[in-house]
């Protein structure tokens, strides 16, 4: 079945090429689609173009639909081109020609657009809500073990003392900047495609305020050509989000599996989070962290492909953007699973409490010497030359207490201030305006 199909039949090879995933792909959108569907005959109505009756009915079946959507039983037909067609024809088989209707006044283009925003709004929230609790884990364990000392690095050689408060709370104040980031890209994404149709309005007096408030957006996009234009747009600026995300696990990933080697030794992860050698039976592979960071690097790539597909388009649409779907759908389960996977090691993570009990870090302690005489009245330079002559010639004795008391340093985490901003950024996307909206929708 195909919506827009006349009297020509398409040749099977084209149609094979041109169709391509679109039908696996699809089915992640199958229940932002029936959602649309709901508020747009809704609005249909509200205008005269189907009778009151006509759309009991239609929401009726539409939320039959839906919820076999959200059991994952939906199911493209063989023959059938995508969502739209497969939605359409499931209300034509029960409902007769009143199934037909449901299409006045809108566009498969302003429809796709409409279910990808849905859809990634959906998503979005799924990821704060994972990100926050891999915040409150990290938070957690920099509280823990803020007074465990452990190597900071520069260069990867020995710099200055730092500590597993301030490893973990660094990672949680980098997610919490990542859902600064992500707040935005949020914002660009819940506004209103629909009633833009082919990127050019319709000569139907379309209410697009009222679908608009129906689905809990915050505004429509207000241009017709400006909301096609957002197609490739909006998955790009989530993209970034994302990778910027899987950059902040990528970097955690990497500091876990040199933590954790023999050489370095800082952190051990149970016996039962690792992986063996089939030919060394002494091996425990960081696998999980490993997969982590690779998984990551290549989300880190999203924004750069969805641009490489989109840049070079004019305005309008184009068959080039169907492939933004197989890009972007995806990378929300990707990116969904490494965040798990970390909250759930972060949370079993074994410290080593006694690694600057090894003297090779001794020099560690060289700049808190210089700024234990710089207090004494000795001007820097010269503290710094007299240390750095006593370490040359052997005779540097280090005092491994730390006191450091400024903000953000080992003895000032300032882990309540970044659960404070947490918090603050979460309360800014106002899911709850939304799923309300969306729940008044699906209420029989």
């Amino acid at each position: 079945m195909k919506l827009w199909q006349k009297n020509i039949q398409v040749d099977k090879e084209v149609e094979l090429f041109t169709v391509g995933k679109d039908r696996e792909m699809d089915l992640y959108l199958a229940k932002s689609d029936v959602l649309g569907s709901m508020a747009h005959i809704t609005m249909l109505e509200s205008i005269g173009l189907l009778t009151s009756g006509e759309l009991k009915a239609l929401l009726k079946e539409l939320r039959e639909i839906y919820q076999l959507a959200d059991l994952g039983q939906f199911v493209i037909e063989e023959g059938v081109e995508d969502v739209h067609s497969q939605v359409e024809l499931m209300l034509t088989r029960k409902l007769g020609d009143v199934g037909k209707k449901i299409h006045s006044g809108r566009s498969r283009n302003d429809q796709v657009l409409l279910d990808l925003k849905l859809f990634t709004r959906e998503a979005i929230e799924n990821l704060v809500e994972e990100i926050s609790a891999l915040v409150d884990v990290l938070l957690a364990q920099s509280n823990r073990y803020k007074d465990v000392l452990l190597p900071g690095y520069t260069h990867l050689q020995i710099a200055m003392p730092s500590s597993f408060g301030l490893w973990f709370g660094a990672y949680a104040e980098s997610l919490v900047d990542d859902l600064q980031l992500l707040q935005a890209a949020y914002k660009i994404t819940n506004r209103n495609p629909l009633g833009s149709a082919a990127g050019y309005g319709s000569s139907f007096p379309l209410n697009r305020q009222l679908t608009t408030d129906l689905l809990g957006f915050d505004s429509m996009d207000y241009n017709a050509i400006y909301a096609q234009m957002g197609r490739g747009k909006m998955e790009k600026t989530v993209g970034f989000a994302l990778a910027g995300i899987a950059a902040t696990l990528s970097k955690l990933a990497f500091d876990a599996c040199m933590f954790n080697s023999q050489n370095f030794g800082f952190i051990k992860l149970p016996d039962e989070f690792t992986t063996g050698s089939s030919i060394m039976p002494h091996k425990k592979n960081p696998d999980v962290f490993e997969l982590t960071r690779g998984k990551c690097n290549l989300i880190q790539n999203l924004p750069q492909q969805l641009t490489l597909l989109t840049n070079n388009l004019p305005s309008g649409y184009f068959r080039d953007y169907q492939l933004t779907k197989e890009i972007f759908l995806p990378a929300f389960g990707e990116l969904s699973a490494c965040i798990r996977m970390t909250t759930l090691m972060m949370q079993s993570i074994q410290v080593n409490e006694k690694i600057l009990d090894d003297p090779k870090y001794a020099l560690l302690f060289s700049v808190e010497k210089v700024n234990e005489l710089v207090l004494q009245g000795t001007p820097f330079r010269d503290a710094y030359k007299q240390v750095g002559l006593a370490i040359e010639a052997g005779g540097f004795t280090p005092n491994k207490a730390v006191t450091h008391t400024h903000e953000g340093s080992i003895g000032n985490l300032c882990n309540d201030k970044i659960a404070a901003m947490k918090q603050a950024i979460i309360s800014g996307f106002q899911f709850e305006r939304v799923n309300d909206a969306v729940q008044k929708i699906l209420i029989v």
